[in-house]
């Protein structure tokens, strides 16, 4: 009888070791998926501010650009040619330094990404140069086929921040995992 009871003894301690050690590497297993699934929050939430940050870098640098293009009105309200080749000279001062600006901002969101978001920013950057060189184009001419080449010009760099825009947003949506 005290064999079988030493027996029981062991087996029970046997037993509690084992589930002890089970339950110590389920614990563990918990606490290693909980620690991956924060580092992974953690990153997901620093990526997303900082293509927050970068996306609107870029507006900023849009809206400054667009700044100097709505002068044109300023250029149409003059009465004289050499009036709006002033106006058009100066405007051409201010628009490079806010390309070179947009450019900076467009290889920052080229980092960030992601691709379709990226691809938007050098098509807007694109055509702000577009819309640049037509600009330059405009001094000394009095033709309708500048400003109408101009006006077709800027009317696509629009549409292309637009583009950028809806991709931006869409590009930091959060999505829902269950959906």
């Amino acid at each position: 009888m005290a064999n079988s009871g030493l027996w029981v003894g062991i087996l029970t301690a046997l037993t509690a070791l084992g589930a002890s050690y089970i339950t110590s590497r389920a614990t563990l297993g918990a606490a290693l998926a909980q620690a991956r699934t924060t580092t992974r929050a953690e990153a997901l939430r620093e990526q997303h501010e900082r293509r927050r940050s970068t996306y609107r870098e870029l507006m900023r640098c849009v809206h400054e650009f667009s700044a100097v293009t709505w002068q044109m009105d300023d250029v149409d309200a003059q009465h004289d040619r050499e009036s709006q080749d002033r106006l058009l000279s100066q405007m051409c001062d201010r628009i490079g330094p806010a390309i070179g600006d947009m450019n900076r901002a467009m290889h920052e969101v080229r980092l960030d990404g992601p691709a379709d978001v990226s691809a938007a920013a050098d098509h807007v950057r694109d055509m702000a140069r577009r819309v640049e060189s037509l600009l330059k184009a405009l001094i000394g001419e009095d033709g309708p086929e500048p400003r109408d080449a101009y006006d077709r010009a800027y009317r696509e760099f629009r549409e292309a921040y637009v583009t950028f825009i809806g991709l931006a947003r869409e590009a930091l949506e959060v999505k829902d995992e269950d959906s």
